[in-house]
This record gives C-alpha cells, sequence and structure tokens, in this order.
C-alpha cells in the first residue's frame, strides 16, 4: 500500500510539472505574439 501510495503522490507531481512547463509556454507565446511580423525569419548563420 505503501508504495501505490508513493507512486500516485508521484504521478501527481509529474503531472503538475507537466501543467507548468505549458503554463510557461503559453507565456512565452504569447509574448511572442506581439513581435513583428517578419522578425527572425532571415538568419544569417554563415560565418
Amino acid at each position: 500500500m505503501a508504495v501505490a501510495a508513493k507512486m500516485m503522490r508521484m504521478n501527481a507531481d509529474a503531472a503538475a510539472s507537466i501543467v507548468q512547463v505549458i503554463e510557461a509556454a503559453q507565456q512565452n507565446l504569447n509574448r511572442l505574439a506581439n513581435v513583428a511580423s517578419g522578425i527572425g525569419g532571415n538568419l544569417d548563420i554563415s560565418t
């Protein structure tokens, strides 16, 4: 029972972490939505 409870807690913690990552990604995308079109479209990486 103790092992099962520990596994359930770990699964809940993992799910909470995934939600946090998704929320952070959405916030970052919202910031980029306000960037002018064409920014970063042409990037010269030649050296």
